[in-house]
């Protein structure tokens, strides 16, 4: 069975049978800093003498973050995965041991499980990271899928609340792609005729599985300029107010600055739609975004072009006041935009 192929149903097992299922696949690879991993009812890490100890968890829910009806099991796990790599990459650590909680609907379909714990290898494996525990439930309707992720870092993270007045604001990549994805999802292939196939499978890929900048977070991680970091996964408008507040300061974006998406835009233009507004609001980019002195820029951008061959761009700046962010169109006049996803808002 390859990543893309939909999985075969087979005969439902128990639940000591299903967790030998997975122990199976996820034990593949595992770290060798794994004393104990799955089989016991704790799991035995070595961390590194010195380190910090990063830990960080994200709920995934059906019908919520992800909807059976276009994305696999595979698609689903490696989903799961990725917004925790993501986390991790945001603070510029490195990521090693993951636990995962499931919940799925009984009769459970092993041949489901089974890709569901393979799309989150596959995610992990180019980072080292290691499934070393969890549990499973039966769920009452839907799938529920929780990771926790630890991981390590041995000098300073970046935080949320180490944002300056003065400083420029940068996000690695470009904006908007994934929103992009889930309207095309949303849409259907008969609404979006005139977009190359390839487009469409590159804005839906990014979507269903998206990649962590943790390549990009180790170098941002390590850098000398670099006072504020986070991964930009609820949307701009909304990741950027958290370190406005977390860091007592105000920012300014010139929305021309944005490096929105050329296939986002494409697709935009087919659904008639603002791509403009996927990348500021959108969400799931899971970018990083982040402040660093304005001397340190150039330096920044080259250094991780080289390293890793991942845009930066400057966005905006950090300002004295505390008065959240200010975006501002292309004639400097200020503009309002939609607020990124927010959960429980109602």
């Amino acid at each position: 069975m390859t990543a893309a192929d939909p999985p075969s149903r087979s005969a439902p097992l128990g639940e000591l049978e299903l967790i030998r299922l997975i122990r199976r696949t996820a034990e593949r690879g595992s770290g060798e800093r794994v004393e104990t991993g799955i089989g016991d009812d704790t799991a035995v890490l070595l961390p590194l003498p010195g380190a910090r100890l990063l830990a960080t968890t994200d709920l995934i829910v059906e019908d919520v973050h992800f909807r059976r009806a276009w994305a696999s099991p595979f698609d689903i796990g490696w989903k799961a995965m990725a917004v925790n790599l993501s986390d991790i990459a945001g603070k510029g650590g490195q990521p090693l041991w993951a636990l995962v909680a499931l919940a799925l609907p009984a009769p459970a379909d092993p041949a489901e499980v089974e890709a569901l714990y393979e799309g989150m290898r596959r995610a992990a494996a180019p980072h080292g990271v290691a499934i070393v525990g969890g549990d499973t439930s039966t769920s009452p309707g839907g799938w529920f899928v929780s990771v926790t992720l630890l991981g390590e870092h041995d000098g300073k993270p970046r935080l949320r609340s180490g944002a300056a007045p003065g400083d420029a604001v940068a996000v690695t990549g470009t904006l908007g792609r994934s929103a992009a994805g889930l309207a095309a999802l949303e849409a259907g292939r008969a609404r979006l005729a005139a977009v190359r196939p390839a487009m469409l499978e590159t804005v839906t890929r990014a979507h269903l599985r998206p990649t962590a900048r943790v390549a990009e977070g180790r170098y941002l991680g390590a850098a000398a300029g670099v006072h504020a970091m986070m991964d930009c996964s609820d949307g701009l408008a909304t990741d950027l107010g958290h370190i406005c507040r977390e860091s007592h300061v105000g920012a300014r974006v010139e929305l021309d600055r944005l490096p929105v998406d050329p296939d986002a835009r494409e697709v935009a233009g087919a659904l008639g739609a603002d791509a403009l507004t996927w990348a500021t609001s959108g969400g799931e980019d899971f970018e990083l975004l982040l402040t660093c002195e304005r001397a340190s820029v150039d330096a920044l951008r080259d250094g991780l072009r080289r390293a890793t061959g991942t845009a930066l761009t400057v966005v905006g700046e950090i300002e004295a006041v505390a008065a959240g962010v200010t975006f501002l169109d292309a004639a400097g006049e200020p503009v309002t935009v939609a607020p990124g996803y927010e959960h429980l808002s109602g």
